[in-house]
């Protein structure tokens, strides 16, 4: 009988000095995949499992406050196009939203403004071939409840933390430079 190959992937060479100095001995980087953590940015895979880990979380915690708030049944992406849309109060175009969210299928807008309208949170328009999306009163009852929720219930937990806003806006900056290029990278993939 024949070996088997092994199916295992490369694991990541740890910078066991780094390590030491950090007081981690034996301790790696905390990544998903230590195959995507072999290459030239360990780091960077650490970012993206805690992309993966935070994405879940959080989208968990909109579906629950919006829950909270008395808006039951709506999906993540549900509740970030209702908060896009009750921004600065005006009435934005579908494409916009999309845009601004980076939801690259328009259909998926659409199927959401379709059952937050049917909900009573937004109204739409027709102008000429754009369909325009404002928030409702209701709609705009629920964002305020689920700010005084996100206050009180995730503010509260995250003050404990004692990070410096100038640091959670460093990090947001940072974020949206990563999305950036992951988008950029994502083009290059469709490519290939």
């Amino acid at each position: 009988m024949g070996r088997v190959k092994s199916r295992a992937l490369p694991i990541a060479v740890i910078d066991t000095q780094a390590n030491e100095e950090a007081g981690n001995i034996g301790i790696g980087p905390v990544v998903s995949s230590a195959h995507l953590a072999a290459g030239r940015s360990p780091a960077l895979s650490e970012v993206e499992y805690g992309l993966m880990i935070a994405t879940s979380a959080f989208n968990r915690w909109m579906v629950r406050c919006m829950a909270a708030s008395g808006q039951p049944g709506l999906s993540s992406t549900e509740v970030a196009i209702l908060h896009s849309v009750a921004h600065r109060g005006r009435e934005k175009r579908m494409a916009d939203i999309a845009l601004v969210l980076d939801i690259e299928d328009i259909h998926v807008v659409s199927y959401a403004v379709k059952k937050l309208e049917a909900a009573g949170l937004i109204k739409t328009r027709r102008a000429g071939k754009e369909k325009m999306v404002e928030i409702s009163d209701a709609g705009f009852e629920v964002c305020r409840r689920y700010g005084q929720l996100r206050e009180k219930l995730l503010l509260d937990i995250a003050s404990q933390a004692r990070i410096p806003e100038s640091e959670l806006s460093h990090l947001g900056s940072l974020l949206r430079m990563l999305s950036g290029t992951y988008n950029q990278a994502a083009r290059a993939a469709a490519t290939f």
